[in-house]
């Protein structure tokens, strides 16, 4: 385990997660949900069983990480949200800075977010990063050049910015081209706008030109009628899966198809709006979830939780099932690790966790 900051320690920390059994259950309403009414939902029930499983930590002394992303030689990369520094933890444990940028302005949830690597056809590796700066969200990207970078590019400007609501994530798909999770930055008419980039989950190329295939044409959106994108993650098969945060309610994991409206403002949940796609998973209270980051191992969708303070399992639906709706879900709860921001897939058998509490964070490791 690796120490970096004030609240760097030499102790190894290994505590007992419970894996709480979950049944969904799924209430067939009829209807359009607004802000004031509830939407059909599906809500898992905690079941009586539970197993006993072992967390060890990785490095701590992080303040407020958002992001993980690997490199090509198997190091990981952190943001920190409010430092604007992004770290490198190395194979061996080994945790330093890689470059702080300055063009970030923090403040509320704004500030340094996603991470992504892509490399290109040759030898070149890029970092590409969600950033807030004094006027708007944008992507960038540098060369990653061993423990240095190059010199920051800008691939996608313009984003509105807020002090909440920013969205932020940013992944390559398997297409090879790079996928942006945005808020609606608190104007929740532009989430409906397709001339508007707040919103939307957005699909570009790698040098930030707009892809023919998109459902738009000459626009970067993807899919629209999104509040808080926070995770994005593809399948065995392919399909694109998004994390999406309610509003006091309405917690959302949505299977993402090209072109599709997902409701917000005119809906959250799973009301069954005639031209609106469902979530395929909804928590009632943002006390149980405030979701964020999302992993697949196998068969199964794993979600980092802010508010709710634990993991969620989900069990995703085959593709042959027809719909998008989960299969069972189950909570996880990290004794005393406070709120989750993100998660990433090392293995079949391991899965890394950044928690979200300020300059206590750390990344911690759960074997499956």
């Amino acid at each position: 385990m690796t120490a970096l900051g004030p609240a760097a320690g030499p102790r190894m920390d290994r505590r007992t997660v419970l894996i709480l059994g979950g049944a969904l259950g799924l209430s067939a309403m009829t209807g359009c949900s607004t802000e004031n009414q509830p939407s059909a939902t599906a809500t898992p029930e905690q079941s009586g069983s539970s197993t006993a499983a072992h967390i060890t930590t990785r490095a701590t002394g992080l303040d407020t990480p958002w992001s993980m992303a690997r490199t090509g030689d198997g190091s990981m990369l952190i943001s920190e949200r409010d430092t604007a520094r992004i770290l490198r933890l190395a194979t061996d444990g080994t945790l330093t800075p890689l470059v702080h940028l300055p063009q970030v302005v923090p403040g509320g949830e704004a500030g340094l977010l996603g991470l992504a690597v892509i490399s290109d056809s040759g030898t070149q590796q890029w970092l590409y990063a969600f950033m807030s700066t004094e006027s708007d969200n944008r992507v960038v990207r540098m060369e990653l050049q061993g423990s240095t970078v190059g010199p920051v590019e800008n691939i996608l400007t313009g984003i509105p910015r807020a002090t909440i609501h920013n969205g932020g994530r940013i992944k390559q798909g398997p297409d090879g081209l790079l996928y942006i999770g945005t808020g609606d930055a608190t104007d929740q008419p532009a989430a409906q706008e397709i001339s508007r980039l707040n919103g939307k989950i957005l699909r570009i190329n790698p040098d930030g030109s707009t892809p023919e295939s998109n459902p738009f044409t000459g626009s970067p959106v993807y899919s629209h009628g999104h509040r808080n994108v926070q995770g994005l993650v593809w399948d065995s098969v392919d399909r694109l899966w998004a994390t999406e945060l309610g509003p006091d309610r309405d917690d959302e994991v949505n299977l993402i198809r090209p072109g599709a409206n997902y409701g917000w403002p005119r809906v959250t949940g799973a009301p069954h709006s005639e031209g609106l796609v469902d979530a395929a998973y909804v928590w009632p209270s943002t006390a149980d979830a405030s979701p964020s980051g999302m992993a697949i191992v196998g068969g199964a969708a794993y979600i980092t939780a802010l508010r709710g303070e634990r993991l969620w399992r989900l069990e995703l639906p085959a593709a042959s099932s027809g719909n998008g709706a989960v299969v069972s879900a189950a909570r996880i709860a990290l004794d005393k690790q406070g709120r989750l921001r993100d998660v990433m897939a090392v293995s079949k058998n391991e899965i890394l966790i950044a928690t979200n509490e300020g300059t206590d964070s750390r990344i911690l490791s759960l074997a499956l």
